[in-house]
């Protein structure tokens, strides 16, 4: 798992060919697709996400532009669409969805739903031949990844996963210089991620519709830096579940849940998730030093620190690949549609996750370590 630089920018075959060209962040030459045309991204689900997060960072976007919504709620989708110059046509219902086929200015769809809608939507999209950016978790279970891949495939469609951390520069930089050595032979990483989720109404808080609790959320996140970090893939993972069943909130998820993964080279990882308190943070431990990141993952206000056992040195990482990591993101999946490339974050990855997810949920069930390389 290389996640330089380089990665972001396209091949020089393609720059070669390319009419027109745009400077990257890092001084490089990323091609406009043919004619100059930015690349169109239909948002799925008007909800805080989708319509707080995603929409407005369009405007920091250099190769993409909305130009079109999914929502169950009409007048919502109208309200938008006028808020940021789209027509009429632009605004499609759930019921509609498959007519988005119709439309030659989508190019992709940004599918932010509910986790149990994942599947549903990415492999229509596929279907109506558009690409697809899907929000992680991926799905809610192996099989479904699996579908989500063979049918972007099939179609010859892109899919990338909302792994945004892989575009934002606190992340970026601790992922360097953990490949660089920095902190030595990597021993150990420690990460957490949670927070105290107080509506028992949430729909992630709703089996159906989330898939699980926190570990379906949150624990993304701590999965994600543990592999990232130690830039190797588990062996094995050994997980504990901590719920109180009497809270309202957790008739149907867990909590707390708490996972050990073992790596090829030795290294241990300590992974947890939680959702009644607040923790953002990632710790890794050489036989040199150490790298932490808290908060590490936020939409905006990280930090990271090195040194040899404890905060000495704050760091200023340099720009990531986009203004902003949501631009970056967008941005680089249609950087790969036009180089015809494939994403940093494919389904793979997502499907990589999903595994591990059901590996842990199975270990913490059945009070056992689970083996990830096949051995017994």
């Amino acid at each position: 798992m290389d996640f330089g630089r380089r990665d972001f920018l396209l091949s020089a075959a393609a720059a070669a060919v390319a009419p027109q060209m745009i400077a990257t962040p890092a001084g490089a030459q990323t091609p406009l697709p043919a004619g100059g045309r930015k690349l169109g991204y239909a948002i799925v689900g008007l909800g805080s996400y989708g319509l707080g997060v995603i929409i407005p960072e369009f405007a920091h976007c250099q190769h993409s532009k909305l130009v079109a919504v999914v929502t169950g709620d009409a007048a919502k989708g109208k309200r938008v669409a006028a808020e940021h110059g789209l027509g009429a046509n632009a605004v499609y219902s759930y019921a509609r969805f498959d007519e988005i086929r119709n439309n030659p200015e989508i190019d992709i769809v940004y599918v932010c739903l509910p986790n149990s809608m994942h599947a549903e939507y990415t492999i229509r999209a596929a279907k109506a031949g558009k690409h697809v950016m899907c929000e992680k978790p991926m799905a809610i279970s192996v099989a479904e990844c699996e579908a989500m891949i063979a049918a972007c495939r099939k179609a010859d469609r892109k899919l990338m996963i909302g792994y945004r951390c892989h575009f934002e520069p606190f992340n970026l930089e601790a992922m360097r210089l953990a490949r660089s050595g920095a902190a030595g032979k990597i021993r150990y990483v420690r990460t957490e991620h949670g927070f105290t989720q107080g509506d028992p109404s949430k729909w992630r808080l709703k089996r159906a519709l989330s898939g699980g609790g926190s570990l379906m959320d949150m624990g993304v996140y701590s999965l994600q830096a543990a592999r990232y970090m130690t830039g190797e893939e588990p062996i094995a993972v050994t997980a504990r579940e901590s719920t109180d069943r009497n809270d309202p909130r957790f008739r149907e998820v867990e909590d707390m849940i708490e996972w050990n993964l073992e790596f090829p080279s030795g290294a241990i990882a300590g992974c947890q998730s939680m959702y009644s308190a607040n923790q953002n943070h990632i710790l890794l431990m050489g036989d040199k030093g150490r790298i932490e990141l808290e908060p590490a993952t936020r939409y905006s206000g990280n930090h990271i620190w090195t040194g040899k056992d404890g905060r000495e040195r704050e760091l200023t990482p340099p720009p990531g690949p986009g203004v902003t990591q949501f631009a970056g993101q967008l941005d680089h999946l249609a950087d790969c549609i036009v180089a015809g490339r494939e994403p940093i974050v494919g389904g793979e990855e997502g499907l990589r996750d999903m595994r591990i997810v059901e590996a842990i949920y199975r270990s913490a069930r059945e009070g056992r370590t689970i083996r990830l390389d096949g051995r017994a």
